[in-house]
């Protein structure tokens, strides 16, 4: 036998078999919009795409879709096993090595869809990309309805192939294959007599609804483990499917997920961003769409430290009652090429995927402070910029942007041109009436009640402190209050106070610079 060979009929385009039918495979329907994207791909002839995704199943289903669309083969394969016709189970011979696999393909000539799971990790080897860049050509120059798929969510493709292949990232699934998911666990239970389903049809919408922001393959393990685990699935589980959901989102590294209506400390200050938030909120409602009105974008807030540009974030989310994300922008970067704007774009497409939400990107100066001409990263940070202000400008899908920042000289321009966002915020240290307020807030949050100070007298003394600064005297006086077992007075506060050296006086250039770079570019929040 030669050292590739096909068993009988296996590269015969005129075989009777027909394609495998999109949930043969797999039982999730695959979303019709990829299934579109890619067919037309394969329709126009592209011979190479790099379909970008960890979600391998589901993207098996998708291109099994494909290729039922398009009445054509889909191959897969592996390193483990070679070249395998869906649906069969008897591999081409000796195909288990890229670079064999890679000439068989050629060497067949059937107009298919071959997809190569195990690929992008051979790249790197000379031969390999020759052999890709080969079979691209015999596609080409055959003008053969033929596409390989690489399939991963490994970084850039090599310099020598990235002008030949098509890169297609497969964001998180859709509407309706969250629904078959659901369906199939409820099937799945039932059959099993593992749990008790208690879901009318607008109760499974709720459910699908907590499932958004997740894979196929996690929302699948989320029902199940909360449907076995007290042996029933209904409405009662939307708390823990949220729970799991929370964890699943916070292990990529990148997102932390918040339920909407968590508990928040009230919000001190802030006067003139209320107000505007209760105007923009309007922007959400019918009434707004039907006038043509657009949606509210986002906000930037800078300016002083521990002033409550987080706490305000939170406050807008639980205020709205939506989702919040935040998105840790020092935490985005990767020593790998191409890795760091992958964690943006994943971010973002989840954050896209749980609208209408509240979008937190927190200190955003550390993804883009080198973006305003510097080149000591390779030019990550311009990408990232680039990729940030791309999505900002051509997104439409109820996604509201809190951004905070503690260094305005770190903002590039293009970041805080009007049109951005909304309107730029700047966050000063707080007035009296401000630490009066803020200052009850922090009694009343510990049970004390402020009526019995001289609260004026303590906000005196506290001129020139941050918000963060406020609360740390009054926990400061409390656990001093409880080793001497006695109450907390007002000179008990007084003398944390007075030992406490605020960032007005230890930093004062500092935020003498800020208010001079925040002039008449910021509005005050208050």
């Amino acid at each position: 036998m030669s050292a590739f060979a096909v068993p009988s009929g296996f590269g015969d385009p005129h075989r009777g078999l027909a394609p495998v039918a999109p949930g043969a495979a797999n039982e999730e329907f695959p979303a019709a919009t990829p299934i579109r994207d890619l067919s037309t791909l394969v329709d126009s002839r592209h011979a190479a795409v790099a379909l970008e995704t960890d979600e391998e199943e589901r993207a098996l289903a998708i291109l099994d879709g494909v290729g039922y669309q398009l009445r054509l083969p889909v191959f897969d394969w592996t390193m483990t096993r070679g070249l395998v016709r869906r649906g069969e189970s008897e591999p081409m011979y000796r195909t288990a090595d890229p670079a064999a696999a890679l000439a068989g393909i050629v060497e067949m000539r059937t107009e298919a869809i071959y997809v190569l799971r195990d690929l992008r990790g051979h790249l790197g080897n000379a031969g390999v990309a020759r052999s890709l860049r080969d079979v691209i050509a015999a596609f080409e120059a055959g003008n053969r309805r033929s596409t390989v798929v690489i399939l991963g969510s490994a970084p850039e493709l090599p310099r020598e192939l990235a002008g030949c292949v098509v890169s297609y990232p497969l964001g998180l699934p859709s509407h309706a294959e969250y629904q078959a998911t659901l369906a199939t666990v409820i099937n799945a239970l039932t059959l099993s007599r593992a749990a008790d389903v208690a879901l009318s049809p607008i109760d499974r919408e709720e459910i699908v609804s907590a499932l958004r922001g997740l894979t196929l393959k996690q929302a699948r393990q989320v029902l199940q483990k909360v449907a076995v685990e007290d042996r029933r699935l209904d409405l009662d589980d939307i708390p823990r499917i949220t729970d799991h959901k929370a964890r699943a989102i916070g292990e990529g590294g990148v997102l932390e997920y918040f339920s909407p209506g968590g508990n928040t400390a009230p919000l001190g200050g802030f006067g003139k961003l209320q107000a505007w938030l209760d105007r923009a909120r309007i922007g959400f409602s019918p009434e707004a769409r039907a006038m043509n009105l657009p949606a509210p974008k986002g906000v930037l807030l800078t300016g002083v430290q521990g002033c409550g540009k987080s706490l305000a974030a939170k406050v807008i989310a639980r205020s709205w009652q939506l989702p919040l994300l935040r998105l840790d922008a020092g935490r985005i970067y990767d020593k790998y090429i191409g890795e760091s704007e992958r964690n943006l774009r994943q971010a973002l497409t989840v954050a896209s995927s749980l609208a209408p939400a509240v979008l937190w990107i927190d200190e955003i100066e550390k993804a883009v402070a080198s973006g305003n001409g510097g080149s000591s990263d390779g030019g990550t940070s311009l990408r990232i910029l680039g990729t940030l202000l791309t999505w900002m400008s051509e997104r439409d899908d109820g996604v509201f942007i809190v951004a905070t920042a503690n260094d305005i000289s770190a903002l590039p321009p293009e970041l805080v041109r009007k049109g951005r966002f909304d309107e730029l915020f700047f966050v000063d240290l707080p007035d009296p009436a401000e630490r009066d307020q803020i200052l009850c807030i922090h009694l009343r949050m510990r049970r004390q009640e402020p009526a019995i100070l001289d609260i004026r007298e303590i906000v005196m003394a506290t001129d020139g402190f941050s918000g963060a600064e406020l609360e740390q005297v009054v926990v400061n006086a409390l656990l001093g209050s409880l080793q001497r077992r006695a109450p907390a007075d007002t000179a008990a506060y007084l003398a944390e106070a007075a030992a406490t050296v605020p960032l007005s006086r230890s930093r004062a250039e500092d935020i003498a610079r800020l208010r001079a770079e925040a002039e008449g570019r910021f509005v005050r929040v208050s």
